[in-house]
């Protein structure tokens, strides 16, 4: 296995904080903003303006904007564009990138394709309802930028939900393609460039006059949601799409970054790591993690986090134990053999779970940020998380067990502000002794000593 470890990467950029200096410091500052929780606080902190709203690039394995670190506190609402569609539904849009927003998370993740379905935006291959454009996904990057929240953007599924790769196969018997499974999506040379017809990049938003592939708002592109061959165990088959369709949407556009969308699971290529999959399904299904993000053309690496769904349903401390080693193995991997960003892009726990209560729900939250500060704090790869998944009032009956309403968890709500907060901190701390070369003024060098780095 070749490593790709970039020679240029510093592990301890900012240095490292002992835990009591780190509390008392984000205490300190925390006192001086204008509010943990206010979302007009935390970009001040970030130095993030209306005339800054650049792309997100990666330097090394830290992202960065303008050459200023930014480390990431998202979330996922997939189902944003369907809402927007809607007229009578529009509205939550607005109030779920508001109250993210309030709490200080920057970065949603969410669907970018509908194919086939209920208010389908692809109605076919290549074959799409403007009206749905301009309702919805036009919609739905226009308003994240109005709430200084960045997307990464699916361009589809691996399972059936708003179409996926068995819309796509649907399509090709249709046309008497001879297929035989749902994995034909990678390997079938038409399957192929029904894909790469998507048009979502080339799009120029009828809101913003922006083409899609050269606004800031947009974050990453994500190639699938947790794309799986199962048919294959090799993993081979899963390689050969990804290194097309990285190098493919790279050459549509060179500006945003592009992530794959992988669950995170170890393949056959490293067998040592096996250890850290949460159960022996998970080598069986086609994905390998550090083969696939070895790939040319992908930026940073995705992980998923389900103890629930992969270990027990019954919840238990045996689920925290295994999130802590799920990430600090990717972590690892990620600056020993990538030399790129992690995040963390969907974790959660379900209502439904038996065992399930809030307080643990926090616990594995603050396990998940925790873990993520401890990278930060030395400079590594882990770059942010995204939770699944966070809802607005008003939308209970779309809950799958995981929407955390802010408004009804006051305490979920104080932790992901809190950290929120943290990662401004960092956000901020360009003009430190650190690699970034940032030369705007601090706003913390009246909490921070050069010494302490």
């Amino acid at each position: 296995m070749v490593s790709r470890r970039c020679s240029d990467l510093e592990v301890s950029s900012f240095g490292v904080m002992d835990g009591d200096q780190w509390d008392t410091t984000v205490e300190e500052v925390d006192n001086h903003l204008p509010s943990s929780s206010s979302s007009q606080g935390a970009y001040e902190l970030n130095g993030v303006g209306e005339d800054e709203w650049q792309m997100v690039a990666k330097k090394g394995n830290q992202f960065v904007i303008n050459d200023q670190p930014f480390y990431v506190n998202g979330f996922n609402t997939y189902w944003l564009m369907v809402f927007a569609a809607d007229q009578s539904t529009r509205g939550k849009v607005t109030e779920v990138f508001q109250q993210a927003s309030s709490v200080g998370l920057t970065v949603c993740r969410t669907w970018a394709f509908n194919d086939g379905q209920w208010r389908a935006l692809q109605k076919s291959p290549g074959v799409y309802d403007e009206d749905v454009f301009k309702l919805a996904l036009d919609f739905v990057v226009s308003e994240a930028k109005k709430y200084k929240i960045r997307l990464i953007l699916s361009l589809t599924n691996n399972w059936d939900a708003y179409g996926g790769k068995a819309q796509y196969v649907k399509w090709g018997k249709a046309t008497g393609l001879n297929l035989t499974t749902d994995d034909d999506f990678f390997s079938h040379p038409t399957l192929r460039s029904y894909y790469k017809a998507h048009a979502v990049l080339n799009r120029v938003n009828t809101l913003t006059n922006i083409t899609y592939k050269d606004d800031p708002t947009i974050f990453a592109w994500e190639l699938m949601n947790e794309p799986r061959c199962t048919s294959d165990p090799s993993g081979d088959k899963l390689q050969s799409w990804i290194t097309d369709m990285a190098v493919y949407v790279k050459s549509m556009d060179a500006k945003h970054l592009v992530e794959i969308g992988l669950e995170g699971f170890y393949g056959p290529s490293a067998p040592d790591r096996a250890q850290f999959n949460p159960n022996s399904y998970a080598t069986q299904v086609g994905t390998d993690f550090i083969r696939n993000h070895q790939v040319l053309g992908v930026d940073f690496a995705s992980v998923h986090i389900y103890a629930d769904s992969w270990i027990s349903l019954t919840i238990s401390d045996s689920h925290i134990q295994f999130i802590k080693s799920w990430m600090e193995a990717h972590i690892e991997d990620a600056e020993r053999y990538l030399g790129m960003p992690v995040v963390f892009a969907e974790f959660g726990v379900s209502s439904k779970d038996p065992g399930y209560n809030s307080s643990f729900r926090d616990t594995m939250i603050n396990t998940v940020y925790k873990t993520l500060l401890n990278s930060t704090k030395r400079g590594g790869s882990g770059a942010g998380s995204l939770l699944w998944q966070i809802f607005p009032d008003g939308t209970d009956y779309m809950d799958d067990g995981y929407a955390i309403v802010l408004s009804k968890s006051p305490s979920t709500s104080n932790i992901i502000s809190l950290h929120s907060t943290r990662v401004a901190i960092f956000n901020s701390m360009c003009s430190w002794k650190c690699k970034w070369g940032c030369k705007k003024k601090n706003p913390l060098e009246a909490f921070f000593y050069h010494d302490d780095l």
